[in-house]
């Protein structure tokens, strides 16, 4: 297990691209959690921490693709059909006990394997079934069969002591039927990091609650938990924070204690009223990063020792839309570090922009788009409602989000714009 700085999050405090933060992260961020041991069924959604080798060849023997018939190659007739004599028959599972002779021909299945031959090497093709005629002891193959078909060598998907897998890696399904296929029965994957999450401010309510004047209801600490938990972490939930320098003191002091990271949304500032960041500065320290993204900045990233041991703190914006977008494009980045993950970057797709739209220059963008299939076949982007950092209900509208780079200042309709699925979020 790595041990952070406490100074790991210092920044100059200009303006920076999202693309220099990000680079901050990766080259200052390691892993945090410790590493243990687990059967490859249970291990879907774990982050691998060491490599996975194979411990068997894939297939383990050569075998047949088809239902058919294996034969030597060079016993056809390549210019008519050829009649040989049946050897015996070979279902998957049950290995033939003989040699197979030449000018003679297998009756074999899927998956069967193919048996050695007299003199070493055995039959090296598979003719299918539909492509011969048959009888009881006999089968009459056609010309033009290339030398092997339908076989599958030893180890033609992976050899024996191959990485099939790189540490680094989130387990899915498929990599689960993978590891299983290489004979490995368990996996090393990184312990799941403890979030503690929380908000604060006596304007923010719990759903449910009625609402007082000036009051609204804490939606930020609902999508965030979700996010956390989809990325594989064990969220605590602490609630909404009062806006008391000592009790929040207090609150994240104790949460240091038990947690890998801590991550709130809003009040975290220079105002009056915000204790969050007088707290944090009482017990570690604090510093702010001006993200010159649209909607997102400023992120608060702080840093809390503690038993030997240093716990990152995430302060997120308060609007909507801005903690949503920031934690997708910046959040997600730095808790995949912590929790081990590598090569997890969202991928993004040219569309076409069904509409035209001028920004600001040296910052980038995020519209929340929905897409539509136009006349053309060519898939189209349209805003899904307005795009003010607090509108919550276009980014549930949306199917993503379009990126409009830092240069640009106008987009005009027609022009292809890279476009970024939440799908890919996971």
């Amino acid at each position: 297990m790595t041990q952070l700085s406490q100074d790991c999050f210092v920044h100059g405090g200009e303006l920076m691209r999202l693309e220099e933060g990000l680079d901050l992260i990766r080259s200052r961020l390691k892993v945090t959690c410790a590493i243990e041991r687990i059967e490859v069924g249970e291990a879907r959604g774990r982050i691998l921490a060491c490599d996975v080798r194979a411990n068997a060849n894939v297939p383990p023997h050569t075998n047949s693709a088809v239902d058919g018939y294996a034969v030597y190659h060079s016993d056809l007739n390549p210019k008519g059909e050829t009649e040989l004599r049946l050897q015996g028959r070979v279902p998957a599972g049950h290995p033939f006990l003989e040699q197979a002779k030449r000018q003679m021909a297998l009756r074999v299945f899927t998956g069967a394997m193919i048996p050695e031959g007299e003199e070493g090497a055995g039959p090296d093709t598979v003719v299918m079934q539909e492509d011969c005629r048959g009888s009881a002891d006999r089968v009459w193959i056609p010309p033009g069969i290339p030398k092997g078909a339908n076989v599958r060598p030893l180890g033609e998907d992976v050899l024996a002591g191959a990485v099939i897998l790189r540490a680094g890696r989130k387990i899915t399904a498929i990599d689960q039927a993978l590891i299983t296929s290489v004979g490995v029965g368990d996996v090393g994957i990184y312990a799941r990091l403890k979030v503690a999450l929380f908000s604060t401010g006596d304007e923010v309510c719990e759903p449910g609650s009625i609402l007082g004047p000036g009051q609204i209801y804490d939606s930020n600490r609902i999508v965030l938990r979700g996010f956390l938990k989809s990325l594989g972490c064990v969220v605590t939930d602490l609630g909404i924070l009062p806006d008391k320098l000592e009790e929040c003191r207090g609150a994240i002091a104790q949460a240091a204690q038990s947690h890998d990271v801590l991550v709130s949304s809003g009040g975290v500032s220079v105002g009056e009223e915000d204790h969050i960041r007088a707290a944090i500065e009482k017990i570690g320290r604090i510093d702010f990063w001006r993200l010159a993204i649209k909607p997102g900045r400023p992120l608060a990233l702080g840093t809390i020792g503690v038993a030997g041991r240093v716990v990152p703190y995430l302060g997120l914006p308060g609007n909507p839309a801005a903690v949503i977008v920031t934690f997708l494009q910046f959040g997600r980045e730095l808790i995949m570090r912590l929790a081990g993950a590598e090569g997890l970057s969202p991928r993004l797709y040219p569309v076409v922009a069904g509409f035209s739209y001028q920004k600001k220059p040296n910052r980038r963008e995020y519209l929340r788009c929905v897409l539509n299939q136009e006349a053309g076949g060519e898939l189209a982007a349209y805003p899904a409602g307005k795009q003010g950092a607090g509108i919550l209900s276009a980014i549930s509208l949306a199917d993503g989000l379009i990126e409009l780079p830092e240069e640009m200042e106008y987009l005009l309709e027609g022009s292809v714009v890279q476009f970024l699925p939440f799908g890919e979020f996971g």
